[in-house]
């Protein structure tokens, strides 16, 4: 097994009275693509907030390693790659503007940081479109240069939150395609879908979470063999029978503004 890169430990979030995540226990390795995969309010989402360190836990731990020392998530934030789902860009900044000013955060100078979004953006064919302003960008070209922003200052690890949610076929298999470049380069990635068949086709490992709650961690042909069936789609389905909870377990105003402040100014988002 590669060495553990980011540990979940019992962890448990609350938002007042309303339960999100129940006693959640889940280690991320090096060199792997994990699927989260699970309904609308399941709990991929806090989760991942939870492992870039926007949230704390109400309780248990959330922690990972540099250079074999345990540290808590929130000192490994310039080791992790973060895409979400609203990709809060700045709508005044060319695509390469917005890569360059985040990659600048983290410490990377611009001949890097050029070099690696250069490099990426030729795989997702967004090269000619660099320097352009984002203002107009389609879905498809919003998500490419969340995509590339993210990877620019060469993170050991990507999260990313239904990136391939409102594309086209042709931008979804692009960005499929990169991810799983990534992983075979030996980066990790952790990937939260509700889409079960682009799971299977991308995912080393596949976590299913549902009303809080891990319910299966596995290959994809584990899960299918532990639940005597033949498709990843009924695994899932065979695990998680009970009714899912309402999709309200945050303020998602309130919520949103959060994990977009990560990235941009308010009111400079062009989504």
């Amino acid at each position: 097994m590669s060495d553990s890169l980011l540990t979940v430990a019992n962890v448990t979030k609350n938002f007042k009275d309303v339960v999100a995540l129940d006693n959640v226990s889940v280690e991320f390795y090096s060199g792997e693509v994990v699927g989260l995969v699970g309904g609308n309010g399941a709990g991929k989402t806090t989760l991942l907030r939870l492992l870039c360190g926007l949230y704390h836990p109400s309780d248990g731990r959330v922690f990972g390693s540099i250079s074999q020392k345990e540290v808590d998530v929130h000192k490994m934030r310039g080791e992790i790659g973060v895409v979400p789902e609203s990709t809060g860009l700045y709508s005044r900044l060319t695509a390469w503007e917005n890569i360059r000013y985040h990659s600048r955060l983290n410490g990377v100078d611009d001949d890097n940081s050029w070099a690696r979004a250069l490099r990426f953006a030729k795989l997702l064919n967004f090269d000619d479109d660099l320097h352009r302003a984002t203002r107009g960008f389609s879905r498809g070209m919003r998500q490419k240069t969340a995509l590339i922003r993210a990877l620019a200052h060469g993170p050991p690890i990507l999260l990313l939150d239904e990136p391939t949610g409102g594309l086209d076929v042709t931008s979804a298999r692009m960005v499929r395609k990169l991810v799983r470049k990534l992983g075979d380069e030996g980066g990790t990635v952790i990937y939260s879908t509700h889409h079960l068949a682009e799971a299977q086709q991308v995912c080393d490992r596949i976590v299913i979470i549902h009303n809080g709650t891990i319910r299966a961690n596995g290959t994809p042909k584990s899960l299918m063999e532990s639940t005597s069936t033949d498709s990843l789609e009924d695994a899932y389905v065979s695990l998680t029978q009970d009714e899912s909870r309402s999709n309200e377990t945050e303020t998602e105003g309130r919520m949103e503004k959060a994990w977009r402040k990560m990235f941009t100014r308010k009111g400079d988002s062009n989504e």
